[in-house]
């Protein structure tokens, strides 16, 4: 089977597994990145996720995770729900958490395209990514021309929008490569207007330490008191940014994975029910959910955060 063969059949399984979208590019050093990454750094707009300071060198250069590495298959898994409004407007849940934890499910597909690419070239080495390690996962799939980074640095896919996982298999096998296509955000603004923090401080620059997603997921510290009026009612991440894009308003739909049909709780649930919450419940429903990442000392940090502004 020839290059053009192989391809064309692994976009073809990884459509069969259900994933959107699927794009290649060749491995190469990021060097338009380096400089935006430094300075992202450099400024301290990653707050205190000290993980985005190590591995610098491998985040710019997958040859340093995967030895011989030639090409990067980014695969799109879409998650908008099919009702995406919120049970209690003072107790609103990211939509990408309402159901089982993305890392599994993208991983299962991924490990089993990995199987059948192996099938087609059984001397291939590679490995998988799904936003655990250094891997610059939205510029790989933009490079594979899935979509273009928009001004709230997401993805953001033609007559589709951003609400999808993005996935990758980095592998030592050379293969036909996408080109990227061009960013259609034009003169909107409407992701910045919109950000109640103004966590996005200039187009494509989102500075963490004001975003609503960090401060109730990755932040271990207090909330600072300064965002008491801004939260919106967000206990865990926020979708602003992408609701009021333009590309989801008018093209997202809902997704076809069983898996990530809302818990219970997350579609019934009010701010009261949350709080009543004790922590041996959070452990049991949030097994196997994103939601379990702040644990439950965090959880109810926000929930009391968010209350105290509604009170």
């Amino acid at each position: 089977m020839n290059r053009t063969k192989i391809t064309q059949s692994i976009k073809n399984y990884a459509y069969s597994l259900g994933f959107q979208y699927c794009g290649i590019s060749k491995v190469e050093f990021l060097s338009d990145e380096a400089p935006f990454l430094e300075k992202w750094l450099n400024t301290q707009k990653h707050g205190l996720m000290a993980y985005m300071e190590r591995y610098f060198d491998i985040r710019l250069n997958p040859k340093l995770l995967v030895d011989g590495a030639e090409s990067i298959i980014s695969v799109l898994l879409n998650y908008y729900p099919k009702n995406p409004e919120h049970a209690d407007n003072n107790a609103k849940i990211a939509k990408y958490a309402w159901g089982e934890d993305y890392h599994f499910v993208l991983k299962d597909k991924l490990y089993r395209l990995f199987e059948y690419i192996k099938m087609l070239i059984p001397d291939v080495q590679g490995r998988a990514f799904v936003d655990s390690a250094p891997v610059m996962d939205k510029v790989w799939a933009k490079k594979s021309g899935l979509g273009w980074i928009g001004k709230h640095s997401n993805l953001v896919v033609p007559k589709a929008g951003s609400f999808f996982f993005i996935g990758e298999l980095i592998i030592t096998e050379p293969l036909e490569y996408d080109a990227p296509i061009q960013n259609l955000c034009g003169s909107c603004t409407r992701c910045i207007d919109a950000c109640p923090t103004q966590a996005i401080t200039e187009p494509y620059v989102v500075d963490a330490r004001r975003c609503i997603s960090y401060l109730t997921i990755e932040l271990k510290e207090a909330i600072p008191e300064e965002h008491k009026e801004n939260m919106q009612g967000w206990i865990f991440g926020c979708d602003i940014c992408q609701d009021v894009c333009p590309w989801n308003i008018k093209f997202a739909v809902p997704h076809t994975e069983p898996r990530f049909e809302p818990l219970p709780e997350i579609s019934e649930y009010s701010l009261k029910d949350w709080i009543a919450l004790e922590e041996k419940t959070f452990k049991k429903i949030f097994k196997n959910s994103p939601i379990s990442r702040p644990k439950y000392k965090g959880f109810m940090r926000n929930l009391y955060f968010v209350q105290d502004n509604k009170d």
